[in-house]
């Protein structure tokens, strides 16, 4: 076997490793992915695992194989350091990593995207008894915005655009992204406050978030969301119907987390039946909608 096939097999194994990380952890997400072409699909499953996998440092695991914080934060650390080195010579030991960084490499996703979400991941390792409105703006931002605009750069790959519809593509993934976090904070709003003793939300605090609190929260999403929905149609045809319906799938989570009490939403993680998730997929495909409610 020549190196050239050595490393196409490498890769090829790594690209299959990360699709086990998406199937593994992200039913909705891995629905929507479900509608890119194949070559695409394998992008975004690359960029998802190692966000995941980062995040999986801070959020627990670690910590329950007997890492104390400070080798949470080492790992971590080493885990950013892997992905830089990778980005530049196109190959890790991590095979996460290494899916990542031929995915990166191949549409464009350098350090300044990959630098933000790693401090944002880092911030998880401290307390973080309330946010300021900065605070919460910078760590959504590098959590969730830029993971949309690598996911963008994926899609936008071979598909040239003008600067002014890249322009409008790229806010749209930053609010589609921004939009993913927050439900997922309303989410997890218990786990984050009682396992992690976290609050993400500006002016909120264990037990401190309560049902005038959360509308004005949801309200702000219906707002990420439907600026992200107003340039679907920019996007190439490949990858429009499946950010639709990735789009549609929080819209409803977002809805009912609208009519789900606050003081519930502690001990209660908020999800979509699979036939709802079915019944907004098959919208989609039918071409009738490009992610509003259902």
């Amino acid at each position: 076997m020549n190196p050239s096939s050595s490393l196409a097999l490498y890769t090829d194994t790594a690209h299959v490793a990360a699709a086990q990380v998406l199937g593994a952890y992200s039913t909705s997400f891995s629905l929507a992915t479900r509608l890119l072409p194949p070559a695409q699909r394998a992008m975004i499953e690359d960029i998802y695992a190692l966000v995941r996998v980062a995040d999986e440092v801070v959020d627990g695991p670690a910590h329950e194989a007997g890492l104390a914080p400070a080798e949470c934060r080492s790992t971590l650390d080493a885990l950013e350091t892997e992905t830089y080195a990778a980005l530049r010579c196109g190959f890790s030991a991590n095979i996460v990593v290494h899916a990542f960084a031929t995915t990166a490499r191949t549409v464009g996703i350098d350090e300044t995207l990959v630098r933000p979400f790693f401090a944002s991941m880092r911030r998880d390792l401290d307390p973080m008894a309330t946010l300021s409105a900065g605070e919460f703006d910078a760590y959504v931002h590098g959590s969730a915005e830029v993971v949309g605009l690598m996911c963008l750069r994926a899609f936008l790959h071979g598909s040239p655009v003008s600067p002014a519809a890249r322009g409008r593509l790229e806010e749209g993934a930053r609010r589609l992204g921004a939009a993913f976090q927050k439900i997922n904070f309303l989410r997890d709003l218990g786990d984050d406050e009682d396992r992690l003793g976290r609050s993400y939300f500006p002016g909120t605090g264990p037990d401190r978030l309560d049902d005038e609190h959360k509308a004005v929260i949801v309200k702000d999403i219906d707002g990420d969301l439907a600026a992200a929905r107003a340039v679907i149609p920019l996007l190439p045809i490949g990858p429009r119907r499946a950010t639709a319906l990735a789009a549609g799938l929080f819209a409803e989570l977002n809805d009912r987390l609208r009519h789900t009490p606050a003081d519930r939403l502690r001990g209660q993680r908020v999800s979509v039946p699979t036939a709802v998730k079915l019944r907004i997929a098959a919208t989609v495909l039918a071409g009738t909608r490009t992610g509003a409610r259902a």
